[in-house]
């Protein structure tokens, strides 16, 4: 963060450290192979939460093992609740330091670690996802959708960049602004998505006609994670995700899908935001609410169009 964002109050991502590739030809010096690397990750965590839908849609639980870090992150990072079997880390940060021992930014999930040169790949999550469609093709199970196909990236990419900025990374901006017109920017931002989002599906069962794509697996962790926390913690709160009703319905719809809903975690989501972010929740006490029926029947079947 600048000093210039410090001084306006508005929140700013630190940038990804590790950006390496795997490569379906190696010829990034990392190639794909079932079992090499470990994918970290936290359910907490919206970022991490795509690289599981991902693994789970395309087959690839046995060809990239995962490793789940404690909801709850102090100031040493995210913890094992046990002892990494495999790198033998207690912290995550064992890893970045371990790869770059100059390493002095915060400890991120999703990550990857490569077994064979013992070092973090990459934390650059808005690539794993792609990465892991485009790349380890040979290892997707048979039938495995298409979550990236070609002729639809530049829509998908222009969606997604909006989402993003909106968004997925819109709702931060919100709840870590410490200046009223850099919270008031953002907020607004983001509920201007939400309406263009909203009309959107009316005429639309996903965001790219009846197939689900990577566009989809973007917004799904904000939206499963609005209500429960965002919308107070965040202080999001001009309208709830149950009060779009084509955007509710949608979330529902992608929930009953096991990649999605199999991948979510209440629990986990709600602890970690009430209890690791003091500065917002000095008390660390946990809501109890919202009581919320993310079963419901979605109708989303009737819904048709490009």
């Amino acid at each position: 963060m600048t000093a210039q964002e410090v001084e306006r109050g508005r929140f700013v991502r630190q940038p990804n450290r590790f950006t390496e590739r795997i490569t379906a030809d190696g010829s990034s010096g990392y190639p794909v192979e079932p079992g090499r690397y470990r994918l970290f990750v936290s359910y907490a965590c919206p970022w991490a939460h795509r690289s599981l839908i991902v693994r789970r849609l395309l087959g690839l639980e046995d060809a990239l093992p995962v490793a789940v870090v404690d909801p709850i992150r102090d100031e040493r990072g995210w913890r094992f609740p046990d002892r990494d079997p495999v790198t033998g880390a207690v912290f995550l940060s064992e890893l970045y330091l371990a790869s770059d021992p100059s390493f002095e930014g915060r400890y991120t999930v999703p990550c990857i670690w490569d077994t064979v040169t013992e070092r973090l790949v990459t934390n650059d999550f808005p690539t794993i996802t792609t990465m892991l469609e485009t790349e380890f093709t040979a290892l997707h199970r048979p039938g495995a959708p298409d979550l990236y196909p070609e002729a639809l990236r530049p829509e998908i990419d222009e969606l997604n960049d909006l989402v993003y900025d909106t968004v997925n990374n819109g709702v931060y901006k919100a709840g870590f602004a410490t200046a009223q017109d850099a919270y008031e920017d953002a907020f607004d931002a983001l509920f201007a998505t939400f309406d263009r989002l909203e009309e959107r599906l009316a005429g639309s069962r996903y965001l790219f006609g009846d197939r689900i794509t990577e566009a989809d697996v973007r917004l799904y962790p904000t939206l499963a994670r609005f209500d429960a926390v965002y919308y107070s913690h965040f202080k999001c709160n001009l309208r709830r995700l149950v009060d779009h009703p084509n955007l509710w319905a949608y979330a529902r719809d992608l929930y009953s899908n096991p990649a999605f809903g199999g991948t979510t975690d209440f629990d986990h989501i709600k602890r970690h935001y009430y209890v690791t972010q003091r500065n917002i929740n000095p008390s660390g006490v946990v809501p109890k609410g919202p009581l919320v029926d993310w079963t419901a029947p979605h109708g989303r079947e009737a819904v048709t169009g490009a």
